[in-house]
C-alpha cells in the first residue's frame, strides 16, 4: 500500500501573502499601500522609507530606499492615479485594504507611546506615484517617482541617499502630529490639511498640477486649547474621502465643491465643511475656502487616537469612526437635516445649483464664469430692462454685504481662539447632527487605529492586543463584529 505524503506548505497559499525581509535595521512604523495593492511603502524609525513592488509571481521586489527624514516616520501615505479594487481581494480575504493596519500597529504602541503609527489610503487622484511621509521632528515632505531612472533612483536623486522632496514644509510654532490630502477631479486642485501639536490646523491649496511645489495657505485656525507641558499627545485629521458631498447635505445647502474634515484632538471629535466668502487682498476681491465647525462629537473618555471618514456617502449621510484610549471604537452617523418645505426637490437641478467655483485668477479678471457665458442673451423691453437691473442690483448689494461679514469673521477667525470657528448661522454655514450608532468594545484594550474599506462597507480597528477586527453594519444599522485577524510570528523561507 503506498504511502501517503503530506501536502507540501507551497502548495496552499494564503490570498494575502505579504511576508518579505523588509531590510529596514530599525523598527518599522508604518505601512502603505498603493490602490492596486502591488506597491508598498515602509517607513522607519530611522527616518528611511523602502518601496516595494509585487512582481507577476507573487514575490515582492525592492524598488527604491532613501533617507526621508532625519526622526522616525509618523505617516506615509501612497497616492496613485486610478481608483480600482485592489487585486488581493477575495472571499478568503474579507478586507485586503485594511491589512496594513496590523502589518505595523500590533505590539508597537507600548513600545512607542508617543508616535503616530497610521496607514491611509487615498480614493481620490493627487499625482502618479506621490508619496506623502510626516516624520517625528515635524516636517511633512511629497516624494514624486521618476519612472525612468533606474531602480534605486527614482525617489531619491542624491547620491548619499538622502532624497530631494518635491515639497516640504514645517510649522515654526509647533510640530506637525498629523496630515490629510484630498485631490479634486474636476477642478484638477490637491488640498492638503496639516494638524500640529498646539492644536492649530492648516489647510494648503494646489491649482497647479503640474507643479508640486506650489501650495498656498487657504485656511489656519486652532481646533482646540493647547495641551499642557508634558502632557500625552493626540491628534489626527482626516478628510472627507467621498467626490462631494451626500445628496441630503446638498439638499440642506452644503456647496457641491465643499470639504470635510474630520479632526480628533485629544479627547474631542469635531466635524468641519468648508464654505465660500469673499475677501479682499490688495485691493482685489476673490473668493476663497473657510471653514466652521459643523458638529463637535462629545463622549469619549480617553485620548482619541485616530479617526475615519468612510467612503461611499450614497446612503445620504455620512459614518465617521473614532479609536478611543478607553477602549472602544465608536460609529457615528453625520447627518444634515432640511427642512421639506424649502422649495426644491430631489432633482439634480435643486440638489447641485451652487456657487461656482472661483479662483483668484477668475476673480481678479471680473468674475465671469463659464455659466453665466453659457446663458442665451434675448432682446427685453426697456421696463423689463430697467426692472431687472434694479433686482440686480439689489442682489449684489445684499451678497456684497454678507460676504463682507463673513470676510470680517474670517479674519477674526484667524487669531487663533478656538470658539471663533463655531456655528453661527452666517451665509454658508450648514448645521450638522450627529447621534452614535455602535460602541465597540471586542479588543477590551485600548484602541489605536481603525480604517474603512474603499466601498465603506467593512470597518476594521487595531489595538495593543495585536488584533485586527472587522466589523460590518447589521440591517438594524449597528456595527457588529464579523472576522478577525491575528498577527503570529514565523520564519521566513529563502526564495
Amino acid at each position: 500500500m503506498a504511502t501517503s505524503i503530506p501536502p507540501s506548505p507551497n502548495d496552499e497559499k494564503s490570498a494575502f501573502d505579504l511576508n518579505f525581509q523588509h531590510g529596514h535595521k530599525d523598527l518599522v512604523q508604518t505601512v502603505a499601500f498603493n490602490t492596486y495593492g502591488d506597491r508598498c511603502a515602509t517607513g522607519s524609525v530611522d527616518g528611511k522609507i523602502r518601496v516595494f513592488n509585487r512582481h507577476k509571481d507573487g514575490t515582492w521586489r525592492l524598488c527604491d530606499t532613501w533617507t526621508a527624514h532625519g526622526g522616525e516616520i509618523l505617516e506615509v501615505l501612497h497616492a496613485i492615479a486610478t481608483l480600482a479594487p485592489p487585486p488581493l481581494s477575495s472571499p478568503t480575504s474579507p478586507c485586503p485594504p485594511l491589512m496594513s493596519l496590523v502589518l505595523c500597529s500590533s505590539g508597537l504602541h507600548t513600545q512607542v507611546a508617543n508616535s503616530l503609527h497610521q496607514l491611509q489610503w487615498l480614493p481620490s487622484t493627487v499625482y502618479p506615484n506621490l508619496i506623502a511621509s510626516l516624520g517625528i521632528e515635524g516636517w511633512f515632505r511629497l516624494w514624486a517617482e521618476d519612472p525612468s531612472a533606474a531602480p534605486g533612483r527614482r525617489f531619491c536623486t542624491g547620491r548619499a541617499g538622502n532624497g530631494k522632496p518635491a515639497f516640504d514644509t514645517r510649522s515654526n510654532k509647533a510640530p506637525y502630529r498629523s496630515f490629510s490630502m484630498k485631490h479634486n477631479e474636476e477642478t484638477r486642485h490637491t488640498y492638503l490639511a496639516l494638524l500640529a501639536t498646539d492644536g492649530r490646523l492648516t489647510i494648503y491649496e494646489n491649482d497647479q498640477p503640474e507643479n508640486l511645489s506650489e501650495y498656498a495657505s487657504i485656511d489656519e485656525f486652532s481646533v482646540g486649547p493647547k495641551p499642557s507641558r508634558g502632557e500625552e499627545l493626540a491628534f489626527r485629521v482626516r478628510f472627507d474621502p467621498n467626490p462631494e458631498p451626500c445628496y441630503t447635505a446638498l439638499r440642506a445647502g452644503v456647496p457641491t465643491d465643499s470639504l470635510g474634515l474630520v479632526v480628533a484632538a485629544m479627547n474631542t471629535v469635531k466635524v468641519y465643511r468648508s464654505r465660500d466668502i469673499l475677501a479682499t487682498s490688495m485691493g482685489v476681491q476673490q473668493t476663497q475656502k473657510e471653514f466652521y465647525l459643523a458638529v463637535e462629537i462629545p463622549g469619549h473618555r480617553g485620548l482619541v487616537r485616530d479617526v475615519t471618514w468612510a467612503p461611499g456617502n450614497i446612503r445620504g449621510y455620512d459614518i465617521v469612526a473614532t479609536a478611543c484610549q478607553d477602549g472602544y471604537a465608536r460609529v457615528f452617523r453625520v447627518e444634515t437635516p432640511f427642512s421639506e418645505d424649502d422649495g426644491k426637490s430631489w432633482s439634480a437641478a435643486d440638489l447641485l445649483k451652487s456657487s461656482p467655483h472661483f479662483t483668484s485668477r477668475d476673480n481678479a479678471n471680473g468674475g465671469s464664469t463659464s455659466a453665466d457665458k453659457s446663458q442665451p442673451q434675448t432682446p427685453q423691453l426697456p421696463s423689463q430692462h430697467h426692472q431687472q437691473h434694479q433686482q440686480q442690483h439689489q442682489q449684489q448689494h445684499q451678497q456684497h454685504h454678507q460676504h463682507h461679514q463673513s470676510g470680517l469673521s474670517a479674519s477674526l477667525a484667524k487669531s487663533g481662539t478656538p470658539g471663533d470657528r463655531h456655528w453661527a448661522g452666517q451665509p454658508g454655514q450648514v448645521k450638522h447632527t450627529f447621534h452614535e450608532i455602535s460602541r465597540l468594545d471586542n479588543h477590551r484594550t485600548p484602541v489605536w487605529r481603525v480604517g474603512f474599506d474603499d466601498d465603506g462597507q467593512i470597518l476594521g480597528s487595531t489595538g495593543d492586543d495585536g488584533r485586527l477586527l472587522c466589523y460590518r453594519q447589521t440591517p438594524d444599522g449597528a456595527w457588529a463584529k464579523s472576522s478577525e485577524l491575528a498577527m503570529i510570528k514565523s520564519r521566513m523561507a529563502t526564495p
